[in-house]
């Protein structure tokens, strides 16, 4: 990881792809609307935990301990968003 504004914005990114994707999912399925739109609000709420855990190292003054702990920052990002993205491809496989 380059630095802490690096990965805010990937963070912001990938909240951006899980949005945008169920926007599409509304358009090609009104019917389940209701579920898509959780998603997206979990989403959201993935976001700001994630944005606070990255805000906040636990040790802050021990560089090896914050890298540490933005390398799996960054991979319990990876495994929520693609939980996110697996949960709105169960929902689109639905019929």
């Amino acid at each position: 990881m380059a630095n802490l504004r690096t990965l805010k914005k990937e963070i912001d990114y990938r909240l951006e792809e899980v949005v945008f994707d169920c926007d599409m999912a509304i358009c090609f399925q009104p019917s389940k609307e209701k579920e898509i739109f959780d998603v997206m609000q979990e989403a959201v709420s993935v976001r700001n935990a994630l944005f606070v855990k990255a805000m906040n190292p636990a040790e802050p003054h021990n560089p090896s301990l914050v890298r540490k702990h933005y390398a799996a920052l960054r991979a319990e990002m990876d495994d929520l968003f693609e939980g996110l993205f697996a949960k709105l491809s169960k929902i689109n496989e639905a019929k």
